[in-house]
């Protein structure tokens, strides 16, 4: 049974929550242009390090929320958290690459753990106002990537490597927030007598099992292009804005701070428009909006770069959460592999790309691959071929 009242305060707790937990993984890329001067790393090994965060993020998704599903365990919140403190703990002393990536598997665990589940809050919590209700939720997160530059700037270019140790205090923090969480999901899943109503999967006929699954392959194809153009600017767009206007870190960490903090306000709003213009409509416009400005920005100046980044990230993260529940109505009942699966996959593709864009930057330098990844949002244009929200309620009628 779902609440037909939205629950805010728990809301508003699991997305700050959300907002610690992806400022601990956003420490990561912070760390990029440090790493590579303290430790001598390549682009190459850069892309390795993202591709291991984001991969093992992206893998475990799924899993844990297939298996939550059907056994939801709510203090895996507060462990998962606790996991990422013992990885940005780690971080802090690491002495060389191998050593990095062993902590970071740490802190990709607790990611993993906390997405499906603070999800599966989310929708506990939504009442009627799914689409605001995943939006307030997946704000956080993004707000949480969008300080990545100003911990960049602040902390990690004074202090160094060793200024991942701060983190250690806001993992502990969010464990305290996940822990009042814990207890009040537990409270939750004990006074709902049919809960397992939600997980009893429908039979469909073979047109629509087989028009279900084309269009969450196409939502799938879509999150690529949008995961691996956000990973060019986030993991690498420092580098390029550094080389092309010969600015310091910390000025090239505004660029990158203005991409996503507008992001994270484009994943705001995203929801309720969603609710209001249809989930097909934002997706395609999130995607095929910032292309023209995408397309232009390697070619501008400094200023005309801080303002289009700015747009394309607002425009490019509307479909965020959208993209989520989108997923969750095509296939009901499976909240938490849906979200772990939507969510996961937007980590395992950015962390291929990752890889893929630090090989390319190394053999054909960071203009032409901020050139040849300014297209990427073009692909949004097959979202036209997404099904009408009418038409995904009318196959679960």
């Amino acid at each position: 049974m779902k609440h037909n009242k939205t629950v805010y305060p728990i809301l508003f707790i699991i997305s700050a929550a959300h907002l610690l937990n992806d400022t601990l993984q956003a420490v990561i890329p912070a760390m990029f242009p440090i790493l590579e001067k303290s430790l001598d790393l390549s682009f190459t090994q850069l892309g390795l390090i993202a591709f291991t965060l984001n991969m093992i993020a992206s893998v475990m998704q799924p899993v844990i929320g297939r298996y939550t599903d059907s056994h939801p365990k709510p203090y895996a919140l507060p462990i998962g958290l606790t996991s990422s403190m013992i990885g940005m703990l780690a971080l802090a002393f690491a002495p060389n690459f191998g050593a990095i990536l062993l902590s970071v598997v740490f802190i990709a665990f607790g990611s993993a753990t906390f997405h499906p589940e603070g999800a599966r809050v989310a929708y506990l919590a939504a009442g009627d106002k799914r689409g605001l209700a995943q939006s307030i939720f997946q704000v956080g997160g993004n707000t949480g990537q969008a300080l990545a530059p100003l911990i960049t700037a602040l902390i990690l270019v004074p202090l160094g490597q060793f200024g991942a140790i701060w983190f250690t205090l806001v993992a502990a923090l969010a464990v305290i927030f996940l822990i009042y969480i814990a207890k009040w999901y537990q409270q939750e899943l004990s006074i709902k007598s049919n809960h397992q109503q939600d997980t009893i999967p429908k039979k469909y006929n073979s047109d629509v099992s087989k028009a279900i699954k084309y269009a969450l392959f196409l939502l799938i194809f879509l999150v690529f292009a949008r995961s691996w153009y956000q990973g060019a600017i986030g993991n690498f767009y420092a580098f390029y804005a550094i080389d092309t206007y010969g600015i310091s870190i910390s000025r090239a960490q505004i660029f990158i701070f203005t991409f996503l903090i507008l992001g994270a306000i484009g994943t705001f709003i995203g929801g309720p428009l969603a609710d209001k213009y249809g989930k097909k409509a934002i997706i395609f416009v999130s995607l095929v909006g910032p292309a023209p400005l995408a397309i232009a920005l390697p070619f501008v100046s400094e200023t005309f770069a801080l303002i289009m980044l700015g747009l394309i990230g607002l425009l490019l993260m509307l479909s965020f959460s959208v993209t989520v529940v989108y997923a969750q109505e095509l296939i009901p009942g499976k909240i938490g592999t849906m979200s772990g699966l939507i969510v996961g996959l937007s980590f395992g593709l950015g962390a291929i790309g990752a890889v893929v864009l630090g090989v390319l930057i190394d053999y054909i330098g960071l203009l032409p691959t901020m050139i040849l990844t300014s297209f990427l949002p073009l692909i949004g244009l097959f979202a036209i071929k997404l099904p009408k929200d009418e038409k995904v309620r009318e196959w679960h009628a």
